[in-house]
Parts: C-alpha cells; sequence; structure tokens
C-alpha cells in the first residue's frame, strides 16, 4: 500500500543545506538499517522521514514550488545516505533521477511535465521507475482499445514500490505501421489494474522494496501516453535519463564504498600495524579514490548540459570504472577489517552485500563496451556499420 501523501513541514527554501539534512536523517537511518535488512523489509518509516525533511521535492525547479537542488548536489545528497544505509539512498535515487530528468526537460526542451512537477512539490508524492529494467526494449504489452491501450505488463525491480503513488513506465505497441513502438506513461499505484507481487527476497540492498508490479488491463487514454519512440533504438529521451540518472545511482555505491572504508579504518586501529595491513589500506583507500574519480566524471558530463551519445558513452565508461572501483574498495574494506568483517552484527558484510547491486544497473559492461566502441569507431550506436 502507498505511503499517504503529507506535505513538508514547511515551505521548501532555496539554497538549503539538502547534504546536512540528509546527514542529520542518516543517523536515524543507520540506526535501523540492520533490522531492516535482517527482516527484509522496506525502509518505510526513511521514507516517511524523507518526505517531512522536503528531500522529495528539493529537485523541483523553484518555479514550480520546489527547493530547485541542483544535479550535483542532489548526487552528494543520495551518496551521503548511502553512508548510513544502501538501500534507503538507492531507493530514493530512483525517484529523485524521475524528478531531475522531468525537470531538465521542462527547462530545456520545454517537454509539457509541469503538472507533474507541481504535483511533486505540492502533494509530495513519490515516483516510481521501471526504466532500469525496461530500457531500451521496453516490456509489457499495449493493445488498441477504443480511445486508447489496454497495458498489460509485469514490471521488475520497481524500487520504493510499498510507497510509490505513480509509476512512470512503457509498454510494447505493434504498431502495424511503424512497427514495435514503445509507449511511455504513468500508472497510479492506487488503480485497481495494479497489485505489487512480495518478490524481494535478495542478496543485498533488501530494504529497498523492489518487488515486481503487475499491471493487468490498465486503460490507457490516447491523450495520456507521455512520449512514444521506435523499440531497442536509442531515443534522445535516453540520452537525457543517462546524463542524469547514473550518476545519481552510483553515488550509492560511492557513498557505501566510503562507509565500508570508515568501519574499516576503525578495526584496523585495534590491529598491530604491520607492512601487510598497510598495504591492504593502501590498495583500499586507491580503490576508493578511482570510485570518487568516476563519480566526478559522471556529473562533469551531466554539467555539460548536451545529452547525446558522447555524453552517454562518456557517463557509461565512468559508470563502469565506478562499480569496479566501488566493489573493490568494499572488497578491500573487509580484508583490512579481517575476520571480523565476516560477522552480520559489524555491518561490513551488509554493505559488502550491498556493493554487489552496482553490477546490475544499465548498461551493464559488456554493452557499455559495445556502445564506446562503436562511438570510437564512428559507427551507428543502435548496430550496423
Amino acid at each position: 500500500m502507498s505511503v499517504v501523501a503529507m506535505k513538508t513541514e514547511a515551505p521548501l527554501e532555496s539554497g538549503k543545506d539538502w547534504v546536512g539534512v540528509a546527514r542529520e536523517l542518516g543517523t536515524g537511518f543507520a540506526k535501523r538499517a540492520a533490522t531492516v535488512d535482517e527482516e527484509d523489509r522496506f525502509v518505510g518509516e526513511n521514507y516517511a522521514d524523507l518526505k517531512t525533511s522536503g528531500l522529495f521535492a528539493a529537485a523541483v525547479p523553484g518555479e514550480l514550488g520546489g527547493a530547485g537542488a541542483s544535479h550535483a548536489e542532489m548526487c552528494s545528497v543520495v551518496r551521503e545516505l548511502a553512508r548510513h544505509c544502501g538501500s534507503t539512498a538507492l531507493a530514493f535515487s530512483m525517484h529523485t533521477h524521475q524528478v531531475m530528468t522531468n525537470a531538465w526537460r521542462w527547462r530545456h526542451a520545454k517537454a509539457p511535465v509541469e503538472a507533474l512537477l507541481k504535483r511533486i512539490a505540492a502533494e509530495n508524492i513519490v515516483l516510481l521507475s521501471s526504466g532500469g529494467s525496461d530500457w531500451l526494449q521496453g516490456s509489457g504489452s499495449a493493445t488498441r482499445v477504443d480511445g486508447g491501450f489496454r497495458i498489460d505488463a509485469r514490471k521488475i525491480f520497481t524500487s520504493g514500490a510499498p510507497a510509490g503513488d505513480l509509476l512512470l513506465t512503457s509498454a510494447v505497441y505493434e504498431d502495424p505501421e511503424a512497427g514495435p513502438t514503445v509507449l511511455h506513461f504513468g500508472v497510479p499505484m492506487t488503480s485497481d489494474a495494479v497489485r505489487i507481487e512480495s518478490t524481494w527476497r535478495v542478496m543485498g540492498m533488501r530494504g529497498t522494496g523492489s518487488h515486481d508490479v503487475t499491471i493487468d488491463g490498465f486503460f490507457l487514454p490516447d491523450a495520456a501516453v507521455g512520449g512514444t519512440r521506435p523499440q531497442g533504438k536509442w531515443h534522445p529521451l535516453f540520452h537525457v535519463i543517462s546524463m542524469i540518472a547514473i550518476p545519481l545511482i552510483y553515488s550509492v555505491y560511492v557513498g557505501i564504498a566510503e562507509a565500508a572504508r570508515d568501519r574499516a579504518l576503525a578495526f584496523a586501529a585495534k590491529r598491530r600495524t604491520d607492512h601487510h595491513l598497510l598495504d591492504l589500506i593502501g590498495g583500499m583507500e586507491n580503490a576508493l579514490a578511482a570510485a570518487r574519480l568516476a563519480l566526478g566524471e559522471m556529473i562533469a558530463a551531466a554539467q555539460t548540459n548536451q545529452p547525446g551519445a558522447a555524453v552517454t558513452s562518456r557517463v557509461f565508461i565512468a559508470r563502469t570504472l565506478a562499480a569496479r572501483a566501488a566493489i573493490e574498495a568494499v572488497e578491500q574494506a573487509m580484508l583490512v577489517a579481517g575476520g571480523s568483517a565476516f560477522y552480520r552484527g559489524n555491518g561490513l558484510e551488509r554493505l559488502f552485500r550491498d556493493v554487489q547491486a552496482a553490477r546490475y544497473h544499465p548498461l551493464q559492461e559488456g554493452l557499455q563496451r559495445e556502445l564506446a566502441a562503436r562511438i570510437a569507431l564512428g559507427r551507428n550506436i543502435d548496430g550496423g556499420q
């Protein structure tokens, strides 16, 4: 069931220290993290705190009722949250990238998303995404009916599902003239056609509530179709999504690596210092520095405000490097802490499991390398010569 929408305690402030807000909230989130993980429970209490703080609407442009927080600042917010609770940070990043993508489209492409952004600010609604699992192909079926389409689909990895108000998703329409066409639209989570399937029992990120969502016979009016594109092709929208979403998502994993490093150093301080331990700590520091540099490269690419194949490839190269380095940093942290890291109560084990999710967001490494190669060779990124 969706968390009831609530207004923030006070009007949103332009220029507020949102990273400081995240740090303050994180103290409480850290205390709940182990229990949430043990019980496979959604971070609902943390989401309620995020709503009260105003963070769900912080990235909405100030002209539309939000605080107008920048992309770089929201990456820092996500990174700070991840130091305390990776699940909260990852689920929150999925809402935030939808807000920021629509804010970018409103400001730079005159997209008709003003009403949605105003709702986020006024009603504190939570957006859900199925984009990572759908990506260019889309999934589910859109069947033409009188006045619109019937939507039938099962969407996986819908992070934050228990608290979501609106699922921004897609389905494939077999257009008799244009061929397979992906339709983009929103589905209210209160619809009778929507059902959350409790499937999220996983290795890490156990508190994200990334359950499957079944859509069974939802009626989508023609007027509610937000956009269309050919199936499996790089559409301009996906260059915008890549530029904005991927740095936000990978801020999570850098934050987790930072938390693991701090925890490992606390254990190392109690151990006898020898060359082996120093070597392990140095390796951990190198890996974490690489993760931070890669994240900085992603954020810098986004700040160009020039979505396109070149920036998309730049972001995804850095995504691969950030994922590798964050995972390596946490692995090194486990070695630095020694046998203590193997005990679940010490927290490093959870961070180790959570960081593994860095492997699975688009574009996974093999597809990323192919994209980079195509651009380097001047080839069509959709395939062919």
